[in-house]
């Protein structure tokens, strides 16, 4: 399916009726696809509220109870409570790993600002339990008549399955104040010695911190040791320094 063929179709209308009219032609499309099962739909308001969405967007990210309505059908009110599962109205920001959040949220704030028209990222993002799963999200500006966006659409494919979505972990406390501290300096390239002065720590005290971060990642060596606290979601993607999401921090 083409984001295009949502974005540009003529049942997109103006303020409230915005998010209506793409959930109209999301459906068209979603009937007329062969190739739309598994791709997750929503649509945003501009403070990044979930309006409306579809049943695959519903499986991941609503409550089992609730994740079997499909509010993206021409027949849904958007933000009725009988139709709507519980993850409508909530904002999209909570809906993906504290790891991927700031930059994330920085492409849609230019999104939003009319400096682009779409972008493409990879996402980490949370179900209901907690638990991380990766994929691929696109996300379109709607403009009706207006200048200004007056909706998000965005498209999301999850890598379920994928070696990606093996080492995503949930969000849990792995790491001491001082273990966090350390893996920072590690990930911003600090050898044993700068880490101590600046730790106040002996150097056979930080190298018994750093074979406890080996051990507790499974990785041999430093470097790997990074990639892996990039790919668990630990360290924050796109800051610098390199810093310990704090939700890891016991």
């Amino acid at each position: 399916m083409k984001v295009s063929a949502l974005v540009d179709s003529p049942q997109i209308s103006t303020g409230r009726g915005a998010a209506g009219g793409v959930g109209v032609a999301g459906r068209r499309e979603e009937c007329s696809s062969s190739d739309q099962s598994g791709v997750c739909m929503a649509v945003l308001d501009p403070e990044l509220t979930v309006r409306q969405a579809n049943q695959d967007f519903f499986h991941h990210f609503a409550t089992a109870a609730a994740a079997c309505a499909d509010v993206l059908d021409s027949s849904a009110v958007s933000g009725s409570s009988t139709t709507a599962p519980d993850v409508c109205g909530r904002n999209f920001r909570d809906l993906v790993h504290p790891s991927v959040r700031q930059p994330l949220m920085r492409q849609f704030e230019r999104l939003l600002e009319g400096r682009r028209d779409r972008f493409a990222a990879r996402v980490v993002a949370l179900r209901p339990t907690g638990d991380a799963f990766t994929g691929s999200l696109t996300a379109s500006a709607v403009r009706g008549y207006h200048p200004d966006p007056t909706a998000v659409l965005v498209l999301m494919r999850s890598g379920e399955g994928t070696e990606d979505d093996a080492v995503v972990a949930p969000r849990k406390k792995l790491l001491s104040e001082i273990d966090a501290r350390i893996l920072e300096g590690i990930a911003a390239g600090l050898s044993t010695i700068p880490l101590a002065s600046r730790l106040y720590l002996s150097r056979q005290g930080v190298e018994y911190h750093v074979t406890g971060l080996l051990r507790k990642l499974k990785v041999p060596n430093r470097a790997a040791l990074v990639s892996r606290a990039y790919a668990m979601g630990v360290l924050t993607v796109g800051t610098w320094p390199p810093r310990v999401v704090d939700d890891f921090i016991k």
